[in-house]
């Protein structure tokens, strides 16, 4: 297991629009002391569409030195083509990281033979564990049953980042003996119930220790306190749910105290509307630093 609640971090960027590695290294160190067993890196919230090879690599290596020891580092290697996913992560293998999270192939809509052939391809290069990224929002393909059974043949293939709300397809992948991760923050409860183990989350970022404090009530057999904490939890969620992400979230780190930049294009910066209903959110759960 990778554990039971990952962030997927986003990238700071600089004024000239580079990587900043020294804040992305304090925003690791502070989601780690702040209720994160691990991190996922350049994921869909990291913008790993828009960053360079050498960009998400440096990543990766800054992630394992600053909060290796004690979290686990998830690598986000998946891209449209199985050759550049391939390399991304053997790349990603010798840095050290802690195991892959790898999308399905999107634009080139490949059939289930095609998945199924792009995450054998990915796991010949490490054992190290894969956790297959099922989007159909965003990659137009969903993967069904039927092919994550295929997928679940797969030695290193040990968990399932399950973005949709279909609970039947969430019960299957537990059923086949594989991990699963809620994609979506509101869904973490939910597949808690079904046998779930965690959330590959966003609003970790702002309400990370509540997060964790939910997980943990939950696993003690505490349900109706972990329901309470999510009730409480929804207009966080809600809020960074307002557009696109990672632009309500790295809105919400600049009103936390977090500098983390702006945002590449084509991604652009949230709006005063937008803005306004995540400072109301933060406000509402005491989060948000004070004018």
């Amino acid at each position: 297991m990778l554990g039971e609640v990952l962030t997927a971090i986003v990238t700071p960027f600089r004024s000239d629009g580079g990587v900043d590695l020294e804040r992305f290294r304090q925003l690791a160190a502070h989601l780690v002391d702040n209720g994160s067993d691990g991190l996922v890196v350049a994921g869909t919230t990291g913008e790993a569409p828009t960053l360079e090879d050498d960009e998400r690599l440096a990543l990766f290596a800054a992630a394992v030195e600053t909060v290796g020891d004690r979290a686990r580092v998830v690598a986000g290697t998946g891209t449209y083509s199985t050759a550049h996913s391939v390399h991304l992560t053997r790349e990603a293998a010798a840095v050290g990281v802690d195991g892959f999270l790898v999308v399905t192939p999107y634009y080139n809509k490949p059939p289930p033979a095609g998945i199924v052939a792009h995450f054998a391809a990915i796991a010949e290069v490490s054992t190290k564990p894969i956790i297959v990224y099922n989007i159909p929002q965003r990659v137009v393909i969903n993967i069904e049953p039927e092919t994550v059974a295929e997928l679940a043949r797969i030695p290193s293939v040990s968990a399932v980042k399950q973005a949709t709300t279909d609970l039947d397809q969430a019960r299957h992948i537990v059923e086949l003996g594989l991990d699963l991760y809620a994609g979506n923050d509101d869904l973490i409860l939910p597949f808690f119930e079904l046998g779930g183990i965690g959330g590959v989350c966003v609003y970790t970022h702002v309400v990370g220790p509540q997060v964790k404090e939910m997980v943990t009530q939950f696993a003690a057999g505490n349900h109706d306190a972990a329901r309470a904490i999510d009730a409480s939890l929804r207009p966080i969620a809600d809020a960074l749910a307002v557009t696109t992400n990672p632009i309500p979230v790295k809105a919400a780190l600049a009103m936390v105290g977090h500098d983390v930049g702006g945002i590449r294009l084509p991604l652009v910066p949230a709006t005063d509307d937008q803005q306004a209903v995540i400072r109301q959110a933060l406000d509402q759960a005491g989060v948000l630093v004070p004018a």
